[in-house]
């Protein structure tokens, strides 16, 4: 994850659950009635966040799920988190550098036919063939889903809402480089002003793993 990131944004990652993870009280409904793989889980992915924030010198405390699943993170931080299976990731940064921050992983396997075709537009399943034509090594359907989910966990927390429709990809087949553009209107009007992430790939060990970041200092874009 540390190759996807730039300074100023901590990581902590593993390969599986943590026989030492806990939760605290507050998060411990999150997954009450959850069977013992999502509590495994969500409780490493928890604990990796707080070894995340450790690293920003932020104390460790609760981290509650909110609307749809999105932490809430302690005052003045960003951050998201990831899992799926044989991975767990959680990224973070202050909000003085960072006002936005998107990360996912996914198996580098090919994503369902149907799925591909409710999320991308009509360019990108031309892209989508063209490149795995090119690069059969990277399964660019599912490298295209990752994407759309790093930015929808970036951009809800300052809108929320996004489709994954709602986002054109233009992946980079030679580096790992995406570029993804809204076709929604900008965050609250409170917010800054943009329409577009710029953000990274990787395919290693048989995952899919993106992310996406948005600077405070950045521009209307």
């Amino acid at each position: 994850m540390e190759e996807l990131l730039p300074p100023g944004v901590e990581h902590a990652e593993a390969f599986g659950d943590l026989a030492d993870a806990w939760l605290y009280p507050g998060e411990e409904s999150a997954v009450d009635g959850a069977g013992p793989e999502r509590r495994a889980e969500f409780t490493t992915a928890r604990h990796l966040a707080r070894r995340a924030l450790a690293r920003l010198d932020v104390a460790p405390a609760p981290l509650p799920p909110g609307p749809r699943r999105v932490p809430y993170w302690p005052a003045g931080v960003v951050g998201s988190i990831t899992h799926c299976v044989g991975y767990r990731a959680a990224v973070v940064a202050r909000r003085t550098g960072f006002i936005a921050l998107g990360v996912d992983a996914e198996p580098n396997e090919p994503l369902p036919v149907n799925v591909l075709r409710r999320i991308a537009t009509a360019s990108e399943l031309a892209q989508v063939a063209e490149l795995l034509t090119l690069r059969p090594d990277v399964r660019w359907d599912r490298l295209l889903f990752s994407v759309k989910e790093s930015v929808y966990k970036a951009w809800y927390p300052l809108t929320r809402w996004l489709g994954l429709s709602d986002t054109v990809v233009i992946l980079d087949d030679v580096g790992p480089a995406f570029t993804a553009r809204l076709r929604v209107p900008g965050p609250r009007p409170e917010r800054p002003t943009f329409r577009s992430f710029q953000g990274r790939w990787l395919v290693r060990h048989g995952l899919v793993l993106t992310a996406v970041t948005r600077q405070a200092s950045s521009g209307p874009a």
